[in-house]
């Protein structure tokens, strides 16, 4: 147990924070599964900007690292070619 002021806020700060990215964590894989299942040509175009978009954002936040980022969108743009 903390025994300083600024350690107990700071515990309690953290546990908030893995809060909010456990969050945003779990939106990405979601909408990251939803875009591998899907096997239109014109759909996976409009769902693949909203995703960079997402990731990036993620990124930007600091909840992913910028090279995870990077390496999905890799992944989701050879899926997306594979289907043309």
């Amino acid at each position: 147990m903390p025994h300083h002021k600024s350690t107990k806020k700071r515990v309690i700060l953290s546990a908030k924070q893995n809060r909010y990215n456990v969050g945003y964590k779990s939106l990405m894989k979601t909408t990251l599964k939803k875009f591998r299942r899907i096997t239109d040509k014109e759909t996976i175009q409009v769902e693949l900007r909203k995703t960079y978009s997402l990731l990036d954002k993620l990124a930007a936040k600091g909840i992913i690292h910028k090279n995870k980022a990077s390496n999905q969108k890799s992944k989701m743009a050879k899926h997306a070619d594979s289907l043309s």
